[in-house]
């Protein structure tokens, strides 16, 4: 048997945000039951928690979606934080673990009420910032909307702060809203391109009533997210190198994601440093466990 704690991530609501299941105990598993496990959770991931490979880590943490082992992700992280304080293997008033990924160690830094741990946040590598597209009319029809509703002061862009991204920047909230992405076209975008993005991330800063810094939607080939802390990291780097935001609100900057699936998401980030200089990327976020089970049977 194999038990889980399913939580929400990147929201403080069950039934809202980014499911994540995570195997406290997984000893005795191969790393093809860990491989279709995931497969029959059928989240975006699933995390299972080792004792720790490397010397100064905490645990050894690994990620796996779907398709396969990933070497590092966002919402994982922050979801396993939490399943690590319930568990008690992290208590108040330790401020900082180390968590071993496939990426290598990286530091997460949590916040307490009391004994319950109430945010945590995750740093990410420095960002680099990829190849431009100029092929604007092509991108477009692969999100299915018109051309005038990508915004073209400032360029769709690959950025990468450990995992790479398509970032494309539009006009409105409602014109993220209109996107449907057509994976065929789209993969075939990115291998023209010679990219190696993940998804196509895209996001307006058009304000609305929700006070988020940006409105966004990751739009896979296999399906949508809800919430992307691997592309948050870049998308703050993003709007700091664009200058999007202004300088004084780069570190306390929210990613409104989710809302057109119907699992709202708030995804803090800080950035630190100038925009021709980042030197800090952090993202964040809180979890609300929402059940435990077992697998039975493998």
């Amino acid at each position: 048997m194999a038990r889980y704690l399913h939580y929400d991530v990147f929201t403080d609501r069950p039934l809202t945000g980014n499911q994540l299941a995570v195997f406290p105990d997984p000893a005795g598993l191969t790393e093809g039951d860990m491989a279709r496990i995931t497969r029959e959770m059928n989240f975006s991931e699933c995390t299972f928690i080792f004792p720790p490979e490397q010397a100064g880590t905490d645990v050894r943490l690994r990620i796996f979606a779907p398709e396969g082992e990933l070497p590092f992700a966002g919402h994982p992280v922050i979801g396993s934080t939490f399943a690590l304080a319930h568990e008690g293997f992290v208590t108040a008033p330790r401020s900082r673990l180390i968590l071993g990924l496939g990426i290598g160690p990286t530091p997460v830094d949590v916040e307490w009420n009391g004994t319950e741990l109430a945010f945590a946040w995750m740093t990410q590598r420095p960002p680099q910032f990829g190849p431009t597209l100029e092929a604007r009319d092509r991108v477009a029809s692969v999100l299915g909307i018109e051309r005038t509703a990508i915004h073209d002061k400032v360029p769709v862009q690959e950025v990468s702060c450990g995992l790479p991204f398509l970032f494309v920047p539009l006009r409105s909230r409602a014109a993220v809203d209109d996107c449907v992405l057509d994976p065929r076209a789209s993969a075939a975008l990115l291998r023209d391109a010679g990219l190696a993005s993940r998804g196509v991330f895209v996001f307006s800063v058009e304000p609305g009533d929700d006070e988020a810094t940006v409105y966004s939607r990751m739009l896979g080939t296999g399906r949508e997210d809800p919430a992307t802390g691997s592309a948050s990291g870049p998308l703050g780097c993003y709007l700091v190198r664009h200058r999007l935001v202004p300088a004084g609100q780069a570190g306390r900057m929210v990613s409104r994601q989710g809302v057109k699936m119907e699992r709202p998401s708030r995804v803090h980030i800080r950035i630190s440093g100038t925009p021709d200089e980042i030197t800090d990327v952090k993202v964040g976020g809180t979890s609300v466990l929402v059940g435990d089970g077992r697998i039975t049977r493998l």
